[in-house]
């Protein structure tokens, strides 16, 4: 698996091969990025991609090809843009996320959104270290920031996006 991956999609299980297609073909010769790299991980239905683009720039790049040509995503379910990825410890976590919560303004609103795959770590647990010394409010419902943790097994990815930020695909090609 690529350790330092800025992209985390999912697939519907069995796809993973073509989806890793997919994503590389919108990548290189859609976006550009000669060096894009992706592969499947160990769980079913999950793939990383790593650009040496901006991750949440692409994801709105994707959107503007999913919206101009949604038959490009015959895969895709949805794409996560990820901006640290750490060992899957509480201690990192609560690192990765201090050094992106610097990010949230003085009046801004977050929340933490955790999804985890093959971990013993409890949810409230990732949380807690997530959330860490933030000082900031939390606004479970409409949040102007999403903290996003993503746990794979021994590796997490952290992000710090806006609520529109993920690709939703089947949702937004029914738009």
């Amino acid at each position: 698996m690529i350790s330092d991956f800025t992209l985390l999609a999912t697939t519907s299980r069995g796809n993973e091969r073509a989806m890793v297609n997919e994503i590389l073909y919108l990548l290189k010769d859609e976006l550009g990025d000669v060096q894009a790299q992706a592969v499947r991980t160990k769980i079913r239905g999950l793939i990383v991609a790593k650009t040496s683009l901006d991750p949440v720039e692409v994801i709105a790049k994707f959107r503007a090809i999913l919206i101009e040509r949604p038959y490009e995503f015959r895969y895709a379910l949805r794409i996560v843009p990820i901006q640290c990825v750490v060992s899957t410890n509480l201690d990192e976590i609560k690192a990765a996320a201090g050094m992106l919560a610097v990010k949230i303004g003085a009046h801004q609103t977050f929340r933490v959104t955790i999804e985890k795959r093959f971990t013993e770590l409890h949810s409230k647990d990732i949380i807690q270290a997530a959330v860490g010394d933030i000082k900031c409010r939390v606004d479970l419902h409409n949040p102007d920031l999403i903290l996003q943790v993503e746990v794979l097994g021994a590796q997490t990815g952290v992000s710090l996006i806006k609520p529109g930020d993920i690709l939703a695909v089947v949702r937004e090609k029914m738009l």
